[in-house]
């Protein structure tokens, strides 16, 4: 990468900050001085610009701290199913898409169905009377859930299954048995959608594809950097390799300067709610005096704290997807034994007393707050009286947790906006806020979208985001379609006019 220096003049530093003069060499903040000060270059380089930014508002750069960047990156191509309310509505949806689309003969794959509300159920004879010869692979949009056709139930060898719709590790195991992308075409794809997050402010995500994340990102590091940091996961059928290979989390992989690195180990105590699989102390309603009365448990306790402990005795800290109540207490129990450093994804269901574990333990939350918005009715149904403490970011944040926040995408879209006005408002229609008393102040939302970052601070990496209106005056409409100027990430500029 071309070493240059910047000064970023007449800029607002940070919501509601005065303006000043920040100059960036080397990839890192140099100098933060008051605008009336001189801003006094620290050497010769390169290429050297002064950058009049005109009193728009500068703010450290925002993370996606939860992505599955390849299949964000398929579904920004394929049939959008988000919003239908009825099998029956997807069904045409996969009627008028199949006559209209190229492929015939190809796998016709859809995103974003939510059936947790449904009146008609997802079965495999719904798709073959719209669309009965080509095969029809739909994911659900929490990606628990896949649902064929016979057609395509034919190609991955389950011809015989009752209903099509196949949840959890299976849907995995149906989604790796269908033709793939070209690796050179899905990497075009990732690298046009990382171009895409940039411009929305994003400077980095942890990306939590299944597979060998790592494996990826060091093809596509050879080829050209990314726009975004990029920390990727690793899964346990992939970890002996890693711990043979020495990495560690935060350790680079690949040629992209450093912009891609080892993410943690990506670990499931549960499933979800719309699929009525998260591990609920509780049972779900309808579903009492049946096995999977209170949702699924992915990986034993035991287990669990194995795999911890191994991995963190070789420097790679695990995430543990945990969304209901118990599944979070179990993962905190594991935390609690293992003694190491990670994360929580999801935490959507807490008990009170696990609340302030979080800080105990040293245990991030990432959270997704468009989860809160999105999943606000199926909540209410399917956790009727408890909901006071789902989705607790305003107790968590008081319980002294760390929160960082996601998108999960393609679950909802890349675009942190929309996760901070999710977090303020706690509403995304015209409906009142959902228990109110979990919203966020402005100022808390833009730290937890940074990774912690509230200040702009001599030697940070230069990661930053310009954006024309001032996210402390902005309203809920204007959070969430913030107008982004320019994002600049290691000191090299992904976005804008520069």
């Amino acid at each position: 990468m071309t070493e240059f220096a910047v000064t970023l003049a007449r800029v607002r530093l940070g919501a509601g900050g005065p303006l000043a003069g920040v100059r960036v060499a080397g990839g890192r903040v140099t100098h933060v001085v008051p605008e009336q000060g001189a801003v006094r270059p620290a050497g010769p380089v390169a290429d050297e610009r002064v950058v009049d930014l005109d009193g728009r508002v500068l703010l450290p750069g925002l993370w996606d701290a939860h992505v599955h960047l390849a299949e964000w990156a398929s579904a920004r191509r394929r049939l959008d199913l988000s919003g239908t309310a009825s099998a029956r509505e997807v069904a045409d949806r996969v009627r008028a898409h199949g006559r209209t689309a190229s492929g015939a003969g190809t796998v016709l794959f859809g995103y974003g169905f939510r059936d947790g509300l449904w009146p008609d159920a997802p079965d495999r004879r719904v798709l073959d009377a719209a669309l009965p010869d080509r095969p029809v692979a739909l994911v659900s949009a929490d990606l628990h859930a896949v649902w064929l056709n016979s057609a395509c139930l034919a190609l991955v060898g389950r011809g015989d299954h009752p209903t099509g719709l196949v949840r959890e590790a299976e849907g995995h195991e149906v989604l790796a048995a269908l033709p793939e992308v070209p690796a050179g075409t899905l990497d075009d794809w990732v690298a046009d959608a990382c171009r895409a997050a940039a411009a929305r402010g994003v400077t980095g995500v942890i990306d939590f594809q299944y597979g060998d994340t790592a494996g990826a990102w060091e093809r596509r590091s050879a080829q050209a950097p990314p726009a975004v940091r990029v920390s990727a996961a690793v899964y346990p059928s992939h970890l002996d390799a890693a711990v043979a290979r020495g990495l560690r989390t935060g350790s680079g992989i690949g040629a992209a300067d450093g912009l891609v690195r080892v993410g943690p180990l990506k670990l499931f105590t549960d499933g979800s709610l719309n699929t009525r699989t998260a591990l609920c102390r509780d049972p779900y309603p309808g579903l009492e005096n049946t096995d999977g009365a209170h949702g699924i448990e992915q990986t034993a306790p035991d287990e669990l704290v194995r795999l911890m402990r191994r991995a963190a005795a070789h420097g790679i800290e695990p995430a543990v997807h945990a969304i209901g109540d118990r599944a979070n207490t179990v993962a905190l129990d594991a935390f609690e034994a293992v003694r190491c450093r990670g994360r929580i994804e999801h935490a959507q269901l807490l008990s009170p007393e696990d609340l302030p574990r979080f800080a105990e333990l040293d245990v991030t939350a990432g959270v997704q707050p468009r989860h809160a918005t999105d999943d606000r009715d199926v909540a209410d149904r399917y956790w009727a009286g408890r909901t006071a403490r789902a989705f607790a970011y305003a107790d968590l944040l008081a319980a002294g947790a760390r929160l960082e926040f996601g998108s999960d995408a393609p679950v909802s879209p890349l675009d942190p906006w929309l996760a901070v006005a999710s977090a303020v408002t706690r509403t995304d229609d015209d409906r009142p806020a959902w228990h109110p008393e979990q919203r966020l102040p402005v100022r808390d939302a833009l730290a937890a979208a940074a990774r912690g970052r509230r200040l702009i601070r001599v030697g940070d990496p230069a990661d930053l985001v310009v954006v024309d209106v001032d996210p402390l005056t902005a309203g809920p409409d204007a959070l969430r379609a913030m107008p982004v100027h320019a994002t600049m990430t290691a000191g090299r500029w992904t976005h804008g006019p520069y």
